[in-house]
C-alpha cells in the first residue's frame, strides 16, 4: 500500500497521455514479468467455471472497471472527493469480507477502519462534486473492495504469482476496448512517460500486487484491507520528497488517524498464555521425555507393563 500512494507523484508525468490506453500498457508490462513465473511458483489454474468466473469478474472490476470509473470521476468531480470516497474501502472491507466468510465483522477491526477511513479523507481532503461524480466514485469504490474480497477463494489454489499473472492480462483486453469505447488513439510515450509507465508496471502492478496477495493469503482481508489508509499518506510524503509541496495541518492531522488506525487494528487481539504444572495425578502416568526429544517436552501415557513372567 505504501508503493501504491507513490503513483500519485509519478502519475503527474503522464497527464497528458491517453489515460485508459496507459493502463493497457501497465498491465500489458506486468503481464510480461509475471507470466514466466508463474511455472517456479506454487498453484494452479483456475478449475472449473466458478473459479474462471471470479478470475474474470476480479480483472473487470477490480482492474479494468476501477480505473474506468476513476477516469469517469474525476472528469466531473474532485480528485479529494474521489480520494474520500475510495477510502472508505476499509470499512466496506471490514464488514463485507467475514459475512462472505460465515463469520461476525470484528468490532475492532471495524473502529479501526472507520478511524483510518476518516484519517485517509483529511489526508486528501474533502472537495465538492456532483452527483453523477459521486457515482462514478462508488464504483471506482466497489472496484477497490472487488479487488481484495473476490481474490479470497482464489488465492490458496492459485496463489498470489498466478492470480496476479492471470488478473493483469485479463485486464489487458478489457481496458483495450475501453479505450476504444473511450476514443482514445495510442501513441508512442515520451521518454519521461515511457520510465513512469514502467514504474507504474513493474513496481505498482507486480511488486505490489504480489504483496498485496500475498498478505491476503496469511492474514484477513479485514485486517488487511486497514493497511489501504496508508495510499494517502505514502501519496502526501511522497509528493513533498519530490519537491512538490509540504503537507498541510489537516494532511498531517489526517495522516496521525491512519497511523492510530491501522496499529490499533493490526495488532492481534489475544489473552496472554499462561503455564501451570499439571496435577500430580497427572505426572504419575507421564514419561518425561528422551535425550533425543528436541528442545520440548512431549508427553504422553506410558504403555502398561506387562505382569507375565
Amino acid at each position: 500500500m505504501t508503493l501504491v500512494g507513490t503513483m500519485a507523484g509519478v502519475s503527474a508525468l503522464l497527464t497528458a497521455y491517453p489515460v485508459l490506453t496507459g493502463q493497457v500498457l501497465r498491465y500489458g508490462i506486468a503481464a510480461a514479468v509475471l507470466l514466466p513465473l508463474v511455472r517456479r511458483f506454487q498453484g494452479a489454474p483456475p478449475k472449473g467455471a466458478r473459479e474462471w468466473l471470479l478470475l474474470l469478474c476480479l480483472a473487470a472490476t477490480g482492474l479494468a472497471g476501477f480505473n474506468y470509473c476513476l477516469l469517469e470521476a474525476v472528469r466531473t468531480t474532485s480528485p479529494a472527493t474521489v480520494g474520500a470516497v475510495v477510502g472508505c474501502a476499509p470499512v466496506v472491507i471490514s464488514i463485507a469480507g467475514p459475512l462472505l466468510q460465515g463469520r461476525r465483522p470484528s468490532r475492532k477491526i471495524v473502529v479501526a477502519a472507520l478511524v483510518v477511513s476518516a484519517g485517509a479523507a483529511l489526508a486528501g481532503g474533502l472537495g465538492g462534486g456532483d452527483l453523477r461524480g459521486l457515482a462514478w466514485a462508488l464504483g471506482a469504490l466497489a472496484g477497490e473492495v472487488m479487488f481484495s474480497l473476490l481474490a479470497v477463494p482464489l488465492l490458496p489454489r492459485m496463489g498470489a504469482v498466478r492470480l496476479s499473472a492471470y488478473a493483469v492480462t485479463l485486464a489487458v483486453p478489457l481496458l483495450a476496448v475501453a479505450a476504444l469505447v473511450a476514443g482514445e488513439s495510442f501513441r508512442p510515450p515520451t521518454a519521461a512517460e515511457g520510465a513512469a509507465l514502467a514504474y507504474i508496471g513493474l513496481v505498482i502492478t507486480v511488486v505490489a500486487f504480489l504483496a498485496w496477495y500475498d498478505a491476503l493469503g496469511r492474514i484477513s482481508a479485514d485486517r488487511a484491507a486497514l493497511f489501504g489508509g496508508l495510499i494517502p499518506v505514502s501519496a502526501a510524503v511522497t509528493t513533498a520528497l519530490l519537491g512538490r509541496g509540504l503537507p498541510t495541518a489537516a494532511e498531517a492531522a489526517g495522516c496521525l488517524l491512519v497511523a492510530v488506525g491501522v496499529t490499533c487494528g493490526a495488532i492481534p487481539s489475544g489473552r496472554p498464555l499462561t503455564l501451570r504444572p499439571p496435577a500430580e495425578r497427572d505426572v504419575r502416568g507421564m514419561r518425561w521425555p528422551s535425550s533425543s526429544t528436541p528442545n520440548c517436552f512431549r508427553w504422553g501415557r506410558t504403555p502398561r507393563r506387562s505382569t507375565g513372567s
